[in-house]
C-alpha cells in the first residue's frame, strides 16, 4: 500500500497530526504496536488525573476539618480503579474507530524501516512518501540486580488492589504524584531518591515546602540512597549501603527512554541518540521527509504531552505549507499534581542558576488572601522572579490551586500583558483572576 504520510504512534501528537494531514486532503496511515491512544489516555497524564481526584475531594474535605466540616473520607481504592477503567477500557477500541470513520488506515503491530521510504508492519511493507515518528517514550529500568523485581508507572496504575507498604525508587514527577495517591488511599509509602534533590527542575525552597508538607501527611523520605539490589523474599527487600527495607509493591520511577529501538531507524537513514531521534528546527530528522515529535525526539523542551500535540500541530503546517517557519515554542508551564501542586513558568532554574545575579526574587505568603484563606489553604506561596529592568521571567507557586494560577500566567507572560491592562478588565468574584494585578 501507498499513503502521502504515515504516522508511526497512535498518542496525543500521532492521532492529533494524522487528523491534521487527514484534514488538509492527505492519504494518511496510522501504525500502533500497543494500546490506541498511547501512554496519556490509557497509562498515563489521564487515569493518574482520575486517580488525583479522590486525594484532592478528600485533601478540602481534611482543609476544612472545624471550620465547618466534620469527618474524613476515606479512599475505597478498588472503587476509585472501578472509575479509572470505566474511562480507561473504551479508549483504545474508541480511539481506533474514530480514525476509521475518519478515513484514515490503520495497521497494528511492530514498525520496522526497510529503508527510507519503506515500513514494514507484519508481513506488509508499506510505501509513504513522508513519515511522522511519534513513538514516545517508555520507563527506563534501574540498572541493578533485582531490576525485574520492580514495577513502573503503568503497574502502579493498574493495581486491583493496594499494597499495605510501597517503595517509590526516584524523586521525580511520577514518584511524587504516585506516591502522594498511595498514601491518600492509606498505603505505608517510601520514596528512596539518590541525592538530596528531588523535582531538580523547580526551585529548591518551593521544593522543600512541598517536602515538607508529603512528610506531615505521612510520607518517607529517603534521600542520599542509591539502591544496589532488589530481592524477592516475603515481599520486595530493598539494600543499598547502610539500608534495608521491606515493602509490599516496589516501583522504579528513575526516567523514561525513548521507543526507537524495533524502528530500525538506521536502515532508514535516520540518526538518533540515547536520549532520542535527532531533529532540526523543522522536526525534521536526518531524512528530510521523515519528521518526529513528541516525547521521542532528543530535545530540551518539557516532554509534555500538550508539546506533542502542539509539535503535531506545526508538523501538520511544515508538511502541508510551502513557506514552512522553524519551530518557536511559547512560555511552558510545568505542574506536579498532588492535593498541592507545585508549578512554574518562565525561564528554567538551570537558566536562573548559569547568571544569578541578573536576577531577584520575592517570595508571597498567599494564605491569608481571600482566595487561599476562604478554602483553608494554610501553605500557599509565590516566588517571582524578575530581570533587572524588573520584568517577571518566572514563576513558582505553592498551593492547591497552582494549576489553575499558571494557565493565566500563560497567556500574561506569552501576551506580554501588563499591570495596567490586566485592571482594564472585570473579572468573576471570588477567583484566581482578580489575583492577577496584585502579582503583576
Amino acid at each position: 500500500m501507498k499513503y502521502d504520510v504515515i504516522v508511526i504512534g497512535s498518542g496525543p501528537g500521532g492521532m492529533a497530526a494524522a487528523y491534521g494531514l487527514q484534514e488538509k486532503g492527505q492519504n494518511v496511515a496510522v501504525i500502533e504496536d500497543y494500546l490506541w491512544g498511547g501512554t496519556c489516555p490509557n497509562y498515563g497524564c489521564d487515569p493518574k488525573k482520575i486517580l488525583m481526584s479522590a486525594v484532592e475531594a478528600k485533601a478540602k474535605v481534611a482543609a476544612l476539618q472545624e471550620k465547618g466540616l466534620t469527618g474524613l473520607p476515606t479512599v475505597n481504592w478498588e472503587a476509585l480503579m472501578d472509575f479509572k477503567k470505566s474511562y480507561t477500557d473504551q479508549i483504545p477500541q474508541r480511539q481506533k474507530e474514530s480514525l476509521a470513520e475518519a478515513g484514515i488506515a490503520t495497521y497494528e503491530g511492530q514498525a520496522s524501516f526497510v529503508s527510507p521510504h519503506e515500513i514494514q508492519v507484519g508481513e506488509q511493507v508499506l510505501f509513504a512518501k513522508r513519515f511522522l515518528i511519534a513513538t514516545g517514550q517508555r520507563a527506563r529500568p534501574l540498572p541493578i540486580s533485582g531490576q525485574e523485581h520492580l514495577g513502573t508507572s503503568t503497574d502502579f496504575l493498574a493495581l486491583a488492589h493496594l499494597p499495605k507498604k510501597i517503595a517509590f525508587v526516584g524523586a521525580g514527577y511520577i514518584s511524587i504524584e504516585l506516591a502522594t495517591i498511595a498514601r491518600a488511599a492509606g498505603a505505608e509509602v517510601h520514596v528512596i531518591h539518590h541525592n538530596d534533590q528531588p523535582l531538580k527542575g523547580f526551585d529548591k525552597e518551593m521544593v522543600a515546602a512541598l517536602i515538607a508538607h508529603l512528610q506531615a501527611l505521612g510520607i518517607i523520605f529517603h534521600f542520599d540512597v542509591s539502591l544496589t539490589e532488589v530481592r524477592k523474599a516475603e515481599g520486595y527487600h530493598l539494600i543499598a549501603p547502610d539500608f534495608d527495607l521491606t515493602v509490599d509493591l516496589v516501583i522504579g520511577a528513575t526516567g523514561r527512554q525513548p521507543n526507537i529501538e524495533s524502528l530500525h531507524l538506521e536502515q532508514a537513514q535516520v540518526d538518533y541518540e540515547k536520549r532520542g531521534i535527532l531533529v532540526n528546527e523543522y522536526l525534521q530528522t536526518s531524512q528530510e521527509h521523515i519528521y518526529a515529535c513528541g516525547d521521542v525526539v532528543a530535545k530540551n523542551v518539557p516532554k509534555l504531552t500538550p508539546v506533542a500535540s502542539f509539535e503535531a500541530s506545526y508538523v501538520v503546517a511544515t508538511m502541508t505549507e510551502k513557506a514552512a517557519k522553524p519551530i518557536t515554542y511559547p512560555i511552558l508551564p510545568t505542574v506536579v499534581f498532588g492535593d498541592y501542586r507545585l508549578a512554574r513558568i518562565g525561564l528554567s532554574e538551570a537558566e536562573l542558576a548559569k547568571n544569578p545575579g541578573l536576577y531577584h526574587s520575592q517570595v508571597l505568603d498567599l494564605s491569608s488572601w481571600y482566595t487561599y484563606f476562604r478554602i483553608n489553604d494554610q501553605g500557599a506561596k509565590l516566588k517571582l522572579v524578575y530581570d533587572q529592568s524588573d520584568h517577571l521571567v518566572a514563576v513558582t507557586c505553592f498551593s492547591s490551586l497552582a494549576d489553575e494560577l499558571m494557565n493565566y500566567l500563560v497567556l500574561i507572560l506569552n501576551k506580554k500583558i501588563t499591570k495596567t491592562e490586566i485592571e482594564k478588565y472585570i473579572f468573576a468574584y471570588p477567583g484566581l483572576a482578580n489575583d492577577l494585578g496584585y502579582l503583576l
